[in-house]
């Protein structure tokens, strides 16, 4: 099939005149404008020239390496560099989904130049469908397996969890490859999905992707970013309680080494009334030029009454030359809330545990182990599926022995 180059009419970019450069900085220069700061002011477009190249003085790249992205910025061409296979759950898997097929495009809306190249570069794409009411024991499991690093690849993922049914879809990055990827969430009333994100990545794969969700009335989703390998790997997850009692939760796991650069640009947006939140994100680093990035936004509209929501990004820094980059934002546009906030805490080790470890006779070394472990089993144990967790945790041990090698 041929790509559309037409966003569905519900997601037509409509902020700036037509065949206008929609980058803040560039209007800034321009006409003199304010940029865009608020996460849900910022423009959108399916076409990747109405966003253009990002320079690095944007709201949105500023703490990104845009040099060593530029291969995302146009679509992939042959769209080859990634395979896909598949665990338990492949009878989930539906038909391929054009651009312009429901629910393809329902909830997503590109809101930078490589989620539109990603969007346009998918003629097909992958949709996995939980039927009303079903209730699936096994994690669906996708492999997506780079196949080299100098090849390119775009998609499109739309995982729809129908009615009260029930199911956690677990996606597993590995290899090599420079991917531009978009994910759909679909949460319908009632529905409970968990979503995992795993980038296992080899250290010269570039991995740029957005997440967007939106969540029914009483339903509830639990979100995952893990992320250990990769060279540069960017997941922005983006989330809409958009029905009354719905429920999301953002967790967040990743570990960088020398030279990587792993980030996530976080938003919650709590539409409905009596909407619950909860977002935490940890990250340890080691290693001359690890870095981290977290920026998290939280929008608790006008209607969202009764909401309860707190966002945290903690981060421990292992060696010198390492650094994390934390903001956290909230937003509040109502008084009648159960509850909102948010915190930011980046450092080294807790001299007063190591101290009480040590006096009771447990080495340096293995004391610092034990904290490291402590802070990150956190989110690993939120995970709910044994035998990953048990395979984070054996290779947050092999980055430990690499500091105290």
């Amino acid at each position: 099939m041929t790509a559309s180059t037409t966003a569905p009419a519900e997601a037509q970019h409509t902020d700036a005149p037509e065949g206008a450069h929609i980058d803040p900085a560039a209007q800034v220069a321009a006409a003199g404008f304010v940029p865009v700061q608020t996460r849900s002011e910022r423009p959108h477009s399916f076409e990747p020239a109405d966003f253009g190249a990002p320079t690095g003085r944007e709201v949105n790249w500023k703490h990104t390496p845009v040099a060593q992205l530029t291969s995302l910025f146009e679509v992939a061409s042959p769209n080859d560099g990634v395979s896909y296979t598949y665990g338990a759950g492949e009878q989930y898997i539906a038909a391929p989904l054009a651009i312009g097929a429901a629910p393809r495009g329902e909830v997503f809306l590109a809101e930078d130049v490589t989620a539109a190249v990603a969007w346009q570069g998918s003629t097909e794409a992958l949709h996995v469908r939980i039927p009303r009411e079903e209730e699936v024991a096994e994690p669906v499991f996708i492999s997506i397996a780079g196949l080299g690093a100098q090849r390119r690849a775009d998609a499109h993922i739309v995982i729809e969890a129908l009615e009260h049914s029930s199911a956690t879809v677990v996606l597993q990055h590995t290899g090599s490859a420079q991917y531009a990827q978009n994910v759909e969430i679909i949460v319908r009333d009632g529905a409970k999905l968990t979503v995992i994100s795993l980038q296992q990545w080899a250290d010269d794969a570039v991995h740029a992707a957005a997440h967007q969700a939106r969540v029914g009335a009483d339903a509830t989703l639990k979100h995952f970013v893990v992320s250990f390998g990769g060279g540069i790997v960017r997941v922005n997850p983006n989330v809409e309680l958009a029905g009354a009692g719905s429920e999301g939760y953002l967790y967040g796991l990743s570990y960088a080494d020398a030279g990587q650069h792993l980030e996530s640009q976080v938003y919650l947006h709590h539409k409905g009334p009596h909407t619950k939140g909860d977002v935490l994100y940890k990250g340890a680093l080691q290693g001359q030029g690890a870095h981290s990035v977290w920026i998290g936004d939280v929008l608790i509209g006008a209607d969202a009454t009764g909401t309860d929501s707190y966002e945290a990004n903690r981060n421990l820094v292992l060696t010198e030359g390492a650094r994390a980059d934390s903001i956290p934002n909230l937003e509040i546009e109502t008084g009648d809330i159960l509850g909102a906030g948010h915190a930011s805490a980046t450092g080294r080790f807790d001299d007063e545990q190591l101290f009480y470890l040590q006096a009771r006779g447990i080495t340096e070394e293995e004391a610092r182990r034990l904290v490291v472990l402590g802070f990150l089993t956190d989110i690993v144990q939120r995970l709910g599926i044994p035998a990953l967790e048990a395979e984070l945790l054996a290779a947050i041990e092999t980055e430990l022995a690499e500091v105290s090698a």
